[in-house]
């Protein structure tokens, strides 16, 4: 295990109807001049936003609105959140909705202090080192940026999505009331589902040896998504079933089984440049991707992908030849992905495989990082066995 610094410094305010607690946490966290941001209409037509709005009124907080952020949100709204803030003096960003509002919130968080363009801290031409405070009320389980450190942008003119991370952005308090959950049509708890184990995975395909106890972590949230998501898509106002989800979204996204390995992130990267393009659901780009890269790079270290393959989807060890395990495991992976409702190749997503130049063209893949370092010429093969990809 790798020697590491471990802080997580949000409080999590879980269970129901937590969210009539919003505005006592943001008077103490030292909010004054609130920015709800939010994104559809589903906030709304709930009753959620009033809910936390009365909350915020009973405390005596001042607030105003910035609603709009879209799936794979946009650095327009952004600029649009950055404005809004100056001019009212907001101290304080309030995210009610899912990952990308709360990424978003992040982002207007660190551009309302910065002088330059807030764009410069996801092209990382400049660190994070001041930001507004941010808190949540979650109603989506899947992204974790309820108790991570990162945000991802897409900007609207180029379609380039591109990421930042830093203690400094993690949010201070969430609320999560897995109630708020159980409207979640069954294709976006798959795709939240889908996030979840690819976090885990992300951290799981590690070169670090000796890594148990976060190996262990890491198996535990995925046998828990294997067995509660269809469980949530066919009883989708079981609350129980809904908790369980929602705290493992945040469990595997804060780092806590990332801590003394190295991680990867590839699929991410590789990921993103499809819902940039395409806007596609996040989940469902990374249902395409990751058992496609995980095809690709499997050699790397075979008795890896056959211990995942034994423990997380229980098949039988093959001693002699370990690969055809491996190739099980995989094979199990994409089939519980195609079982919960998620696309498995580029047809099914609608992408188009005449766009792979392009896709490997805005690639933001680190050199030299992951668990196997990919070139150009990897990453255009892992976008064909995606674009090819069956049962």
């Amino acid at each position: 295990m790798d020697n590491f610094n471990f802080y997580s410094p949000t409080e999590f305010v879980f269970g129901k109807g937590r969210e009539a607690e919003t505005g006592k946490y943001v008077k103490k966290y030292g909010g004054r001049r609130v920015l709800i941001h939010y994104g559809g209409g589903s906030a709304v037509k709930s009753g959620l936003l009033d809910r936390v709005k009365q909350s915020l009124d009973s405390e005596g907080i001042f607030h105003i609105e910035l609603g709009g952020v879209k799936p794979n949100p946009r650095d327009t709204l952004v600029y649009e959140g950055i404005k809004l803030c100056r001019e009212n003096n907001i101290d304080f960003i309030l995210s009610v909705g899912g990952g990308s509002c709360i990424d978003s919130s992040k982002a207007i968080s660190i551009g309302v202090p910065y002088d330059g363009n807030f764009w410069d801290f996801y092209e990382r031409k400049v660190g994070i080192k001041i930001a507004l405070s941010v808190g949540t009320v979650l109603t989506i389980a899947a992204a974790g940026s309820e108790g991570s450190g990162s945000s991802v942008i897409t900007r609207e003119s180029t379609h380039l999505k591109r990421s930042v991370g830093s203690d400094i952005i993690r949010p201070v308090f969430s609320v999560l009331n897995p109630e708020l959950t159980e409207t979640l049509p069954a294709y976006q708890t798959a795709c939240g589902a889908t996030d979840i184990m690819a976090h885990v995975f992300e951290r799981y395909f590690t070169n670090t040896e000796e890594v148990e106890i976060t190996d262990r972590l890491c198996e535990a949230i995925l046998l828990t998504m294997i067995k509660e998501t269809p469980r949530a898509i066919a009883e989708p106002d079981n609350y129980d079933i809904r908790a369980n989800i929602m705290w493992a979204g945040t469990v595997a996204h804060n780092d806590i089984v990332g801590v003394g390995r190295s991680q990867d992130w590839n699929s991410h990267a590789i990921e993103h440049e499809l819902s940039g393009l395409y806007d596609c659901a996040h989940g469902a780009g990374l249902a395409v991707i990751m058992p496609s890269w995980m095809k690709f790079v499997m050699n790397h270290n075979v008795m890896r992908f056959a211990q995942m393959a034994v423990r997380v989807f229980g098949c039988q060890m093959n001693f002699e030849n370990p690969a055809l395990t491996a190739r099980e495991g995989i094979k199990a992976f994409r089939s519980f992905l195609h079982r919960i409702g998620m696309p498995i190749n580029f047809a099914e997503l609608g992408a188009r495989v005449e766009d792979i130049p392009t896709l490997v063209k805005n690639q933001n893949i680190g050199k030299g990082g992951g668990f196997v370092p990919l070139s150009a010429e990897d990453v255009t093969e892992i976008y064909h066995i995606a674009a090819k990809a069956s049962i």
